[in-house]
């Protein structure tokens, strides 16, 4: 890309004024696990290889994650006695996936380095490195985040942004948690990638007006008004799996699959930001590391805060 060197020098330049919470550093496991993201990376590689999906699905998880009480791998936990897990909340029920991915990462590092690299960590890397493979842009991921060791599932309820959004309410679900205006439309350009289900863009292709006509009825054949519950299709339909500025393009041609998306460019003050990813993807390239690092820096815990599990899906 023409723009990669640019992007990544100013990251890195920007990357010192950031505000972050705790003590996070890129450089956090180059003594206590130095092969840290070699083997992050690798794994990542290997599992995209064997299903082009689970990149998306676990650039996925980590906003999932990191919008319930803060970037805590929570969302990697199963049911215990203590506490339901939030793979079963509405928004992940169903729909969250690449678990098996992370524990395929795990399992390494805890070979190489035995209970130094959190969950919390990995999701955050594996999203980075997903982004890259699928050709999108790079960013200096910091590092030192500790695992909770419970999780939330009323919370994942309430806080992880839904399909059904309209453009206040996305606003509010990222202001909650500490981010801008710009960071949602950013952010929400992750959509570039990956699939969805029939139910959650449903109601979008049949009853709303701000869809390309042509558009709708093709989308109307694949999932009818009931039936088809789990067909799949793309959120960007030009480019499913290459991280690009095509999710921006759609929507200004109304072709969003879902109605959250297409709720950033219906005649209101986000307009102008989809016009300028849209026809510059270099500039969504740099704004979209700088808001995922501002995402990864939501409330970590660190220090002797929480652990670092040695299986992702459950306490120590």
């Amino acid at each position: 890309m023409a723009c990669g060197k640019l992007y990544f020098l100013i990251l890195v330049i920007l990357g010192l004024s950031l505000k972050v919470y705790g003590k996070l550093s890129p450089n956090f496991y180059s003594s206590t696990c130095p092969n840290a993201l070699s083997i992050v990376e690798k794994g990542v590689k290997a599992a995209i290889k064997n299903e082009a999906r689970v990149g998306a699905s676990i650039l996925r998880l980590h906003f999932h994650d990191c919008f319930v009480n803060g970037c805590d791998g929570s969302i990697l936990l199963d049911d215990t006695a203590n506490f339901r897990s939030e793979k079963t909340a509405a928004p992940n029920n169903n729909s969250a996936r690449g678990f098996e991915a992370v524990d395929h990462i795990k399992a390494k590092l805890e070979k190489a380095c035995p209970g130094v690299v959190s969950c919390a960590d990995i999701l955050a890397i594996i999203a980075r490195d997903a982004v890259v493979i699928y050709g999108g842009p790079t960013w200096k991921v910091k590092l030192g985040r500790r695992d909770s060791r419970t999780a939330n599932r009323s919370a994942a309820n309430a806080f992880i942004p839904q399909p059904s959004f309209n453009l206040s309410n996305l606003t509010q679900s990222f202001a909650n948690v500490g981010l801008s205006f710009k960071d949602m439309v950013v952010l929400s350009g992750g959509h570039t990638v990956g699939l969805a289900r029939c139910t959650t863009f449903r109601s979008h292709i049949h009853n709303n007006t701000n869809i390309n006509s042509g558009f709708a009825k093709y989308l109307q054949r694949k999932c009818p008004t009931s039936g088809n519950d789990n067909v799949l299709l793309p959120l960007d339909y030009q480019t499913k799996y290459t991280f690009d500025d095509k999710y921006y393009k759609n929507l200004v041609a109304k072709k969003g699959l879902l109605h959250s998306d297409q709720e950033l460019y219906n005649g209101n003050k986000a307009d102008s930001l989809v016009q300028d990813y849209a026809m510059d993807q270099c500039k969504f390239f740099k704004a979209f590391a700088k808001s995922m690092i501002r995402m990864g820096n939501i409330k970590p815990l660190t220090g002797s805060n929480g652990e670092i599990r040695l299986n992702c899906r459950k306490p120590n």
